[in-house]
């Protein structure tokens, strides 16, 4: 099982996600906020056999059905401010550095409001946090910023 994020320009953002069983499902998020999920055949990854276009309140439903308590969102329809969770994997060379050599708001202007742990949630952390592989950061910030933040986890 594994989640690979691709950032799509001009578009957004895809998210691959295989299942234990090596079924490929995709996400696409757009800038605007619209998302598809795409379903793929397992000998042919590239091959979309299905894909089903969500508006953001079907988006929402749809993530309270697979988990009926997630973190609830503020509601930022028709202003440019998304919330979004970025893993911090493996490949990330933030992997035991402080979050504030991120640099995150200077470089993106999005900031990092918590970092979630498998057992543990740390709102608010100062920039002597030290950040681990397998941390979730939730991130605040316009579209363009929370994605540029995604690459700067994801790439350094």
């Amino acid at each position: 099982m594994g989640t690979r994020r691709t950032s799509l320009p001009g578009v957004g953002a895809q998210y691959d996600f295989t299942t234990e069983t090596g079924q490929h499902i995709s996400v696409v998020v757009h800038h605007d906020g619209r998302r598809f999920i795409g379903f793929y055949d397992q000998d042919d990854p590239d091959s979309c056999q299905l894909s089903v276009p969500l508006s953001t309140s079907e988006a929402t439903a749809l993530a309270h059905l697979i988990d009926p308590a997630p973190i609830d969102a503020v509601r930022t329809e028709g202003i440019d401010l998304v919330t979004e969770h970025i893993p911090l994997g493996s490949r990330s060379p933030y992997g035991g550095r402080l979050l504030g050599e991120t640099r995150a708001r200077t470089r993106t202007g999005a900031s990092i409001v918590a970092v979630l742990r498998t057992h543990s949630a740390h709102p608010s952390p100062e920039p002597d946090f030290r950040l681990a592989i397998g941390d979730t950061l939730v991130a605040v910030g316009t579209r363009e910023g929370v994605d540029a933040l995604s690459e700067i986890i994801a790439e350094g």
